[in-house]
């Protein structure tokens, strides 16, 4: 221990403790057993077995040792008294225990605590042999002894019934308390570490009588290592043994996992004698040695399940009460150990990475004022990773102007050398499709939206679902939980690394890199056809003339990206970029080089009216052109048999579409191509389709079609100006498959058919805008899948009385419709998370048992004009997040016990008649209340 935890020792002592006893009465017996006790705890024990002759003088050696202890342990004992040597000893041992500085224990060992007090009994009979010795001597042992014996201690006799083994377990304690004392304040360079240490208290919960095993998960230079180190630091004087294996990885690939073992073992049992001769060995040693420990043990940068089965198996190898912790850049390998508690590191804020920077920089918390915005900018750079936000302000502590303006410029472009070479250990590791798959994120769908990442790796042949997550596993990505859609993140420092690789090998040849994504350098390659078969990939946001021909030598490139982030722009901006590439391509022949090799091609405003003749396109699985020029794919016929996405969007030109050219295709994109007229579908083409979105295509003379899908799922058919509902859907193929159906915004549907019931997988159904339907058959209520049900801005004035039915819902979008009542069984809905009822100006009240709704996140019922008040069931609703009453005028008054929704986050009652607010709500923390001024007290 006291090598694994140095940080808490005070470097000025040699030794933890000194003993301090009579030989004859307790050397062999209870000096021996509390000497091997204190060792084995990993407390440095000063203990003199050469002691000369009683009666001689003690040497300056021993007066050393004694200057040289932190705390000091005397055993009294029948014989102590009467020798000099030993009451000299306990003489130096009091002059430095009243400095302050160190602390003196007294143990009695057969004497009573009173006998060494007055001198009396038998203490007082071993004294009396110095009766011939110079009185002022003897005066100052006597003393000593007397204020030895007045300082807490133990007497053996009278604690824990006199076994003497537990007396020993009781001192060995309470030392280690004294000498690494548990300090809720954690080491001031630590910026940011004790909020750290509590986010993961939920998770060890030190003190209860269980085995854990806890993840600490997190991209290299995070500090993982630090916060476990800390967390070490604070807690092992809490367990019987303790280990803090670092660096398991580099370790087990240098010496293997039996050196680990044999640490681990030694570390715990306190045994310097254990050896390992094999992992099977070692293996069954902890299976059976460790079980009788309290154990603290921390497996630092762990990559592989086999360290963990090696290392910790299983929670029954330790005793109750046990904590292993384990850091690793890899959350797979905890899954496979079936660590089901698993903490992500964050990066520092903005403010604690300028703290930690400052103190390296400047040695204090903020910059100086003339270095403030400059470091600020340095941060920048370091986007939260402790490792490189102190190598940063290390280097430049002390240095003048000119090397921050050197390091700034060079951190524009050249990501820290030491950050890079952690990070890519992660990478060396992948597996080559994975490498492949983190290079792709890297150099172009950082920022995208997952679902399209997914399309494009999987239309490049990846197995992308499982590679992206075995990319987060091990830290590299991140996913972004956005509003509507999930994002793919990554750090900057692991985009520069990935870029870094690309271009590495040739860092002036780009024709030679495997992915482009600079214009200049596209621009170049292009313009002397100078591209090669290395490139893979191409993202490309045109902004000026490019000649396209380098496409030609490109034989292996399997994706192209052009104008990506360019799909959400104005209807007059996409004329103008329109008339600008179809200017410069009338100079360039470029569109007959569109390499066959191609899987993946996406061309936002692509500014011609179908595809080039030369382009074979037999490779190609995933077609995206939104607002493009495109009036037919090809100049003739063409079957592209590996196209499954097909995505023409806005293409406004587009009168038809031959689906015959395209057999196997799975989701098909056509939202806003105002002048299609028709789909040509034949042969059974749309057998495989699962996505199709139709949404304003108001042009199409028919779309019965729908009813040849076998596989449908999603169908979108909002703002089309249907008639009525397309009771085809329920009668066709895709009646069995389908899951989300949206009729939002056609207006002149009156009814749904009571055959919707058919549609038995429906998970989804958006009736949204739908101004004429007035009402809904029971039928409804068979979709026991139904999760989404959206009946806003209809004329429904009245719900099914079945609707309880649908145990699965989760949304229920009423506003502004004509509901009076809600039917009771409503009550039943026990996973429904959203009930929107805004504007629905009819509402008069709400079932009193709403408070069943136990799932309940959000309650809207703004502008709910005649509802008069609010249940008090409501105050059940233990997961209620926001409570929305604005513009509810005639409700006066909220439940008193509102204030046991601990989980609300937001209540609104601006333009409602509350003059005051319940005493209650007041104690739920971080409530944010919405009122007009302070009207409310």
């Amino acid at each position: 221990m006291a090598s694994s935890s140095s940080s808490v020792h005070n470097k000025s002592y040699l030794y933890d403790v000194f003993l301090s006893f009579s030989g004859v009465d307790t050397r062999k017996t209870f000096v021996d057993h509390l000497y091997v006790a204190l060792d084995q705890y990993g407390i440095r024990t000063f203990k003199d077995d050469e002691r000369l002759e009683k009666g001689e003088r003690i040497s300056d050696e021993l007066l050393q040792s004694i200057e040289d202890s932190r705390c000091y342990i005397i055993i009294f004992s029948k014989n102590y008294a009467s020798s000099s040597w030993c009451l000299n000893e306990l003489l130096k041992i009091m002059e430095c225990h009243k400095t302050g500085e160190r602390t003196a224990f007294p143990v009695f060992y057969d004497v009573e605590p009173s006998e060494v007090r007055k001198q009396t009994g038998a203490v007082g009979d071993a004294l009396a042999i110095h009766r011939n010795m110079n009185e002022s001597e003897v005066g100052r042992w006597r003393e000593a002894l007397k204020e030895a014996a007045n300082l807490s201690g133990w007497d053996v006799r009278k604690t824990t019934n006199g076994h003497e083994a537990q007396v020993i377990k009781s001192i060995v304690e309470k030392v280690s308390l004294k000498l690494w004392p548990i300090d809720s304040n954690v080491d001031e360079n630590l910026v940011g570490m004790e909020q750290r240490m509590q986010a993961l208290d939920p998770y060890l919960e030190i003190g209860l009588n269980d085995v854990r095993m806890v993840g600490i998960k997190g991209m290299g230079g995070t500090g993982k290592t630090t916060l476990a180190r800390t967390i070490f630091d604070k807690q092992f004087v809490n367990f019987e043994g303790r280990s803090f294996v670092e660096n398991v990885r580099e370790t087990t690939t240098r010496s293997g996992l039996q050196k680990l073992q044999k640490q681990v073992l030694r570390d715990v049992l306190k045994d310097k004698n254990i050896t390992v001769s094999s992992v099977h060995e070692g293996t069954k040693l902890m299976k059976t040695r460790l079980r009788g420990k309290k154990v603290l043990l921390v497996l630092d940068d762990v990559d592989q399940r086999e360290q963990l089965e090696a290392l910790a198996g299983n929670p029954n190898w330790f005793k109750l009460g046990s904590r292993i912790i384990i850091t690793t850049r890899d959350g797979q390998v905890l899954e496979a150990h079936r660590v089901n508690l698993i903490h992500d590191v964050n990066l520092l804020s903005n403010e604690e990475a300028i703290c930690l920077f400052s103190r390296h920089a400047f040695g204090k918390d903020i910059p100086t004022q003339e270095y403030e915005r400059r470091s600020r900018k340095v941060v920048s750079y370091a986007v939260g990773l402790p490792l490189t936000i102190k190598v940063l302000g290390s280097d430049l502590r002390g240095k003048d102007d000119s090397v921050w303006t050197y390091t700034l410029e060079r951190l524009k472009t050249i990501p820290l050398k030491e950050t890079i070479q952690i990070l890519e250990l992660s990478y060396k590791n992948l597996e080559d499709d994975y490498k492949e798959i983190f290079l792709d994120v890297a150099c172009f769908l950082k920022g995208w939206k997952k679902e399209d990442a997914i399309r494009m790796l999987e239309s490049c042949g990846f197995d992308a679902k499982y590679g992206l997550s075995v990319l987060e596993q091990k830290s590299l990505i991140v996913t972004l939980k956005g509003r509507y859609d999930a994002v793919i993140d990554m750090h900057d420092h692991l985009v520069e690394m990935g870029k870094n690789i690309v271009r590495r090998e040739h860092p002036d040849e780009p024709n030679k890199h495997s992915r482009l994504w600079i214009e200049e350098e596209i621009e170049h390659a292009m313009a002397d056809n100078s591209g090669s078969e290395a490139t893979k990939c191409i993202d490309l946001n045109i902004t000026r003339g490019i000649y396209l021909k380098g496409f030609g030598n490109m034989k292996k490139l399997r994706c192209l990206i052009v104008n990506h982030g360019k799909h959400k722009v104005s209807h007059d901006l996409v004329n103008h970029l329109w008339y600008f590439f179809g200017k410069f391509w009338k100079h360039d022949k470029g569109r007959r080089y569109f390499p066959n090799s191609l899987q993946y091609l996406y061309w936002s405003i692509y500014p011609h009216w179908c595809l080039p003749k030369t382009f074979e396109a037999n490779n190609l699985v995933a077609l995206e052109m939104s607002y493009s020029k495109i009036k037919q794919l090809w100049e003739g016929e063409k079957v592209m048999e590996k196209l499954k996405f097909l995505n023409l969007s806005y293409a406004e030109e587009l009168g038809s579409l031959d689906l015959g050219l395209t057999p196997n295709l799975e989701r098909l994109h056509l939202e806003c191509c105002y002048k299609l007229v028709a789909l040509d579908v034949h042969g059974g083409c749309l057998k495989s389709l699962v996505y199709l979105n139709l949404t304003e295509c108001k042009c199409l003379k028919s779309i019965s079609f729908i009813e040849q899908m076998e596989s449908l799922e999603v169908l979108d058919l909002s703002w089309l100006h249907l008639r009525e509902f397309p009771d085809y859907i329920i009668i066709g193929h895709s009646s069995s498959s389908l899951l989300e159906l949206n009729l939002s915004y056609n207006e002149d549907i009156e009814e749904v058919p009571s055959s919707v019931g058919n549609l038995y997988k429906l998970v989804s159904l958006n009736l949204t805008r739908c101004s004429n339907l007035k009402s809904l058959p029971g039928s409804i209520c068979s979709l026991q899948h139904l999760t989404t049900l959206k009946l806003g801005y209809t004329r429904i004035e009245e719900l099914p009385e079945d609707l309880g039915q649908l145990e699965c819902l989760e949304y229920l979008y009423l506003s502004r419709t004509k509901v009076k009542h809600l039917p009771g069984s409503i009550c039943m809905l026990r996973h429904l998370e959203t009930l929107d009822l805004s504007g629905c100006l009819r509402l008069e009240k709400l079932p009193e048992d709403v408070g069943q709704l136990e799932s309940l996140e959000k309650l809207d019922l703004q502008h709910c004009r005649n509802l008069r008040e609010i249940p008090n069931s409501i105050c059940k609703l233990k997961c209620l997040k926001q409570l929305r009453l604005g513009g509810c005028k005639r409700v006066e008054k909220l439940p008193d016990e509102l204030g046991n929704l601990k989980c609300l986050q937001y209540l609104e009652v601006w333009g409602t008649g509350i003059t005051q607010l319940p005493q209650s709500i007041y104690s739920v923390k971080g409530l944010k209340i919405n009122k007009p001024h302070d009207e409310l007290l």
